[in-house]
């Protein structure tokens, strides 16, 4: 078995030996404030979070993806990239063997400590921090800098904006859904104020019970939920989480919401904090407000 510092001399020469290291760079700032010397044109993209995948895809560089994170679903084409890990794991020895031009990777995702070890290896990192609807709108942006796109970036996020703008005129007047939106439910975790999720159900007309909570990702007790009695539910398909999942948990029945199978249902693509948000955000303004 190699040494630690003999695979580190191993990943060293790999990268060195590869085209990317005598490319042409410029020096950017990232979405988190790191300063980063990029390639002037990369193809070889890594994306350490299926968010960044949707981005990079979004922003037509879809074919200069060499590989992505486990759990990426979108777009479906995608999914079939080789992984290098799970986005708080990823494999650096994998990551390093590809040669890739430039790796990108989310603030609020990854763990600076491997963001690190890939530049000690000398691998590009490109950041960005997709908090709030803000947050996606720089991180468009911030990408299409780095894989020099940006023109494409910013009809982009005219398009997204338009899309937002045009959902928001649609529900003007009409009254908010107060909605509870279990992300897990032992323990019970939901959307504070500062989660984007919070921003996208209010885009769509619907009213968060738990935006007042500082936290993005709070724990609640089912005794809260009680109190602040919302008018129905909002689940994720396929997350695991159902109507009749809750109802088989105790003292959920004692929801009305719950009890009066007022549920609404939104599509996975609106956890990635990427433009498929958006286009989820767009149906569930459908659903609560047809």
């Amino acid at each position: 078995m190699q040494s630690g510092g003999a695979m580190r001399r191993l990943l060293l020469l790999l990268f060195f030996l590869s085209p990317a290291a005598c490319m042409a760079s410029r020096t950017l700032t990232d979405g988190i404030g790191r300063t980063v010397v990029v390639p002037e044109h990369p193809h070889k993209l890594i994306c350490l979070a299926p968010c960044l995948v949707d981005d990079v895809y979004s922003l037509g560089a879809g074919s200069d993806v060499i590989a992505v994170s486990d759990f990426t679903l979108y777009p479906a084409e995608a999914a079939q990239k080789p992984s290098i890990g799970a986005p708080l794991h990823p494999s650096l020895e994998k990551i390093v063997a590809l040669h890739p031009d430039l790796v990108l990777g989310a603030g609020d995702i990854n763990q600076l400590p491997a963001i690190d070890q890939l530049v000690h290896y000398g691998i590009p990192v490109f950041m960005v921090d997709p908090h709030g609807i803000a947050g996606i709108h720089n991180s468009i942006l911030g990408l299409g800098r780095a894989l020099n796109r940006n023109a494409e970036a910013a009809t982009l996020l005219r398009d997204l904006q338009a899309r937002e703008q045009s959902v928001r005129q649609r529900i003007q007047g009409k009254p908010a859904v107060r909605l509870f939106m279990p992300i897990w439910y032992d323990p019970i975790i939901t959307v504070g104020r500062h989660a984007f999720l919070t921003e996208l159900i209010e885009m769509a007309g619907g009213i968060s019970i738990t935006r007042d909570l500082a936290q993005e990702w709070p724990q609640v007790s089912l005794e809260a939920i009680l109190v602040r009695n919302p008018d129905a539910l909002l689940l994720i398909k396929g997350s695991g989480i159902s109507l009749s999942a809750l109802k088989t948990r105790p003292g959920w029945r004692a929801l009305s919401a719950v009890r009066e199978r007022r549920v609404f249902y939104v599509d996975k693509r609106i956890e990635l904090p990427s433009p498929a948000a958006i286009y989820a955000m767009e149906d569930l303004a459908n659903e609560l407000h047809p």
